[in-house]
C-alpha cells in the first residue's frame, strides 16, 4: 500500500487584498484530499503589513496577525511557520494573494528589490534541501524566484510582474489557465490562478493540476 502523501500549505493571511487568495487556498486543500493525501498548514506569527477592508478595498487602521487571520481558512488548524521541518513533508505550496506579497516579502511594495520574511526564505531552501517538491500559485511564484535563482516559473502574463521575476533572475514562461510550468532543478510547479483572470473553475483545475504533478515529482 502506498504510503499517504503529505503536505505543507503555507498561508499569508487571509483574504485576497492583504492575505491569502482564499479559494486558491481552500482548493488546494481540496486538490490534495482528493489525491488521497494529507495536509498542515502554517504561517508567520507575525502582524500583517496592511489590513483592507474587502468590501471598499481602502486600507483600514487596525492591526491583525498573520497566523490569526491564516486560522480563519484552516478551521483553527495551523501552526507557526518557524516549526515547519520540511523533512517531514513529501511537499510544500504556497498559494496566492497580496499577503504573499505583503506578509511574505516585500514585493508589493519594492518590486524585484524586495526582502523575503526570513521565516519564509528558510523554509523554501530546507524544502530544496530536503528534496521535497514545491508548488506557488498566482502571485507566489514572483516570491520563489527571489530565494532560487534562475528559476523557472508562470504567473500567467501579466507583464509588469514578468519584468519583476526576470529582474530577479528568474526565467519566465507565458501560460493560460491551469496550465503549469515545472522546473525540475528545483521540483518546482507553478501555475496563474487568479494572476489571470479567472473563474473558480478554472482554479479547481488549476490546483489539482499542481498538485498532481507534485505528486509526480516525489
Amino acid at each position: 500500500m502506498n504510503k499517504q502523501k503529505r503536505f505543507a500549505v503555507i498561508l499569508a493571511g487571509c483574504g485576497v487584498f492583504d492575505g491569502t487568495e482564499i479559494h486558491e487556498a481552500t482548493l488546494t486543500l481540496l486538490a490534495i484530499a482528493k489525491a488521497g493525501g494529507s495536509y498542515e498548514c502554517f504561517a508567520p506569527d507575525k502582524e500583517q503589513t496592511q489590513v483592507i477592508n474587502h468590501l471598499t478595498g481602502k486600507l483600514m487602521s487596525e492591526e491583525r496577525n498573520v497566523l490569526v487571520e491564516s486560522a480563519r481558512i484552516t478551521r483553527g488548524k495551523i501552526k507557526p511557520l518557524n516549526l515547519y521541518e520540511a523533512e517531514k513533508f513529501d511537499a510544500v505550496i504556497f498559494p496566492g494573494g497580496f499577503g504573499v506579497a505583503k506578509n511574505l516579502s516585500t514585493l508589493a511594495f519594492e518590486g524585484s528589490d524586495c526582502t523575503i520574511d526570513p521565516e519564509v526564505e528558510l523554509a523554501v531552501l530546507a524544502s530544496v534541501e530536503a528534496c521535497i517538491p514545491i508548488g506557488a500559485l498566482c502571485i507566489a511564484p514572483a516570491l520563489i524566484v527571489k530565494i532560487l535563482p534562475g528559476a523557472n516559473v508562470t504567473i500567467g502574463k501579466d507583464r509588469e510582474t514578468v519584468s519583476i521575476i526576470e529582474r530577479m533572475g528568474g526565467n519566465h514562461h507565458e501560460t493560460n489557465h491551469a496550465e503549469v510550468i515545472i522546473d525540475e532543478k528545483y521540483k518546482l510547479v507553478t501555475s496563474p490562478c487568479y494572476m489571470l483572470d479567472a473563474h473558480i473553475l478554472q482554479i479547481e483545475v488549476g490546483t489539482q493540476n499542481v498538485v498532481d504533478e507534485l505528486i509526480k515529482l516525489m
